[in-house]
């Protein structure tokens, strides 16, 4: 999930555009991008989109592979059980929740995930992707992350969390400092940390930096609001061609090692043992993740 476009619950006249794109996940928001008057307008919408031609496709047919991410309204609003009652359905991956204050709020939110799916018939679990927006959420985000088996992944939210403090969004040291925190409490987890927006569309090379920071510091994609954002996220969290020729290296003299009990050895000048032989298998494996998905599409009519 190297890219995630936001889509507007409101604009159903963009959803087919966004299924067309080269983004990894589409996350339809019901919240901040949908004003108030509209927000059951815009639900509305949305289960119409979720629920079309499911006599006839199953989901990952429908949806062209990608992953289904659905930002409702937060847990304390007076939208979020009909949010869930609206979009839970089947071919739906994630539910993006706002603003968690508590573990509390974690496991009421699966608790009323858990009664959407026996109301609409869900039978593949949805998982919780949770945003940290708050400095409280910060603090507490190992405890939100394994507040619940539901959660999967932990999503930075920059702009809520820094502009109501007076920090600035582009402060390169508080970003990398919030990075850090989430990467390790998701890690922590077992969960996967996700990047925030850049709201700056004109300034890619801004986007650019964001990511590379956020990629180098364990995240796995970034969150775009922009359709030309999708390749600049893409091509920055997909390995290049050199990380990847270094990991298949590590992972073959991992299997000689192996085979002549050696604990650790040396691949292209570097110490390497259990940790980096970890790292180089997730890089092989999406290497090979990349080319069957090109396969597939080469196979599509």
């Amino acid at each position: 999930m190297k890219s995630k476009l936001f889509v507007p619950a409101s604009r159903p006249e963009l959803f087919v555009k966004a299924l067309a794109s080269e983004a990894d996940a589409l996350s339809f928001d019901l919240e901040d991008a949908v004003s108030e008057a509209r927000k059951p307008e815009a639900r509305a919408h949305l289960r119409d989109f979720l629920l079309q031609s499911s006599d006839a496709l199953n989901a990952s047919d429908r949806f062209g592979g990608k992953t289904l991410i659905v930002r409702v309204n937060a847990i304390d609003s007076p939208h979020f059980e009909a949010d869930l009652a609206a979009v839970v359905q089947t071919g739906v991956n994630l539910i993006n929740l706002p603003k968690p204050r508590s573990a509390d709020d974690v496991r009421a939110a699966a608790t009323a995930l858990d009664a959407a799916e026996r109301t609409n018939g869900v039978s593949e679990p949805i998982g919780l992707l949770l945003n940290i927006e708050s400095p409280g959420a910060l603090r507490r985000s190992f405890e939100l992350a394994s507040a619940h088996p539901r959660v999967k992944g932990l999503q930075l939210g920059l702009g809520d969390l820094f502009e109501p403090l007076g920090i600035a969004r582009r402060e390169n040291a508080a970003i990398q400092q919030a990075m850090f925190a989430l990467s390790m409490a998701a890690g922590e987890a077992g969960v996967f940390a996700y990047d925030s927006a850049f709201a700056d569309i004109r300034d890619q090379a801004g986007f650019q930096a964001e990511a590379r920071l956020a990629r180098s510091l364990g995240f796995i994609g970034k969150s775009c609001i922009h359709p030309s954002q999708i390749a600049l996220a893409n091509a920055i969290f997909q390995p290049t061609p050199d990380e990847i020729a270094h990991a298949q290296r590590v992972v073959e003299a991992a299997a000689e090692a192996d085979a002549a009990g050696r604990g650790a050895y040396v691949v292209d000048g570097k110490m390497i043992d259990g940790p980096f032989v970890a790292r180089a298998r997730v890089i092989v494996a999406q290497a090979a993740s990349k080319i069957a998905s090109k396969q597939d599409r080469g196979a599509q009519p």
